[in-house]
């Protein structure tokens, strides 16, 4: 069950589409059982806990765990008037009934009987939404997002999957959605830039959900991708705000450290240490400086950091609303942790 709506969660809006998101979302990717198994009742207390705290963000999409992820959301929120939904388009699920079990997959630990098959085509794309529908149990849904097109996903056979996005019909498909109101808004959910730049190029996107490129560790984005979503009225929403868990676990931890989902490099090492170093002198948590600072700039929407359980989103709900005084950028800034030009959070009053 839901609570009601506690204060203390700002909003902000999405583009020109009239949508409002909360600033601090929910990334449901960990309710695929990402790595590791989640429970149903665990799986609907971290949606109850977030929903009772006032986050009315959600993001889901067909790949996580192969439609598990999906089907728990769209139970826990069903009736919540005042939500903004999103999930993803460009991967369809095709039953496998030689999935028996839930060993390891695609990054996810579920048991959920599907195949997944790349198809970014005008009747894939609609077939997608369709099936998300049903697998949600949900009427509408707000956001489509175009999942991992781009190199890093494809590399050589991206041309192939472009091609069928751009002249093959799937930005029409997705316009044509958003032009009949069966969708709000449409974007692409990413984790490189390069493929953002060219598909505001081709369709009139309202969102980007980009992954893990705009951090407190690097903020590349800043020098194209920001400015062309400016001149597009293009909102963006960031994942991976910790890089892959390295900016949430800091270094002094023990244990492996993750940056962009694989070992960090020394070198990343050695900057979050810098940074991790200068946020305790301050008595400021690493990450509530992760997510204070990719909310800073104008152009974003919401972070949607991954919540798996109660006490993870009690845990960042705390770290959004940690006071950080304006020393810690300004000394982040004079070390080059952070760059020049990049937005600084309000210092609180």
């Amino acid at each position: 069950m839901q609570g009601a709506r506690s204060p203390g969660i700002a909003t902000r809006p999405l583009g020109a589409t009239g949508l409002t998101v909360t600033e601090l979302g929910f990334g449901a990717g960990a309710l695929g059982n990402l790595y590791q198994p989640v429970t149903d009742d665990v799986a609907t207390a971290t949606l109850d806990a977030a929903l009772a705290a006032g986050i009315r963000h959600v993001d889901t999409a067909p790949h996580y765990g192969r439609g598990l992820s999906e089907r728990r959301v769209g139970d826990a929120v069903r009736g919540v008037a005042d939500l903004v939904l999103s999930t993803k388009v460009g991967r369809l699920l095709r039953p496998d009934p030689g999935i028996v079990d839930d060993r390891l997959r695609d990054g996810f630990r579920s048991a959920m009987p599907f195949a997944t098959r790349f198809d970014y085509s005008h009747d894939g794309i609609l077939r997608s939404h369709d099936d998300s529908l049903q697998r949600l149990g949900l009427g509408r849904i707000d956001i489509l997002y175009v999942h991992d097109i781009g190199r890093l996903t494809h590399g050589e056979t991206h041309e192939h999957y472009w091609s069928q996005l751009n002249a093959g019909g799937g930005f029409r498909a997705l316009e044509r959605l958003r032009a009949e109101g069966a969708i709000r808004a449409i974007g692409l959910g990413v984790n490189e830039v390069e493929v953002c730049l060219a598909a505001l190029d081709a369709a009139p996107l309202d969102v980007i959900l980009l992954a893990g490129r705009y951090t407190l560790l690097e903020q590349a984005p800043l020098d194209t991708l920001f400015p062309a979503c400016a001149r597009a009225g293009t909102s963006l929403v960031l994942g991976g705000p910790y890089n892959s868990g390295i900016l949430a676990t800091g270094t002094r931890a023990g244990g492996a450290l993750h940056y962009d989902y694989a070992a960090a490099p020394a070198a990343i090492v050695a900057r979050v240490a810098a940074i991790e170093a200068i946020c305790r002198a301050h008595d400021v948590p690493l990450p509530a400086a992760a997510l204070a600072f990719v909310l800073a700039h104008p152009q974003v929407a919401s972070v949607i950091p991954g919540l798996d359980s109660a006490d993870r989103v009690a845990g960042t709900l705390s770290l959004y609303r940690h006071p950080i005084p304006a020393a810690l950028w300004e000394e982040l800034r004079h070390a080059g942790l952070i760059r020049p030009d990049a937005p600084l959070p309000d210092a609180p009053a």
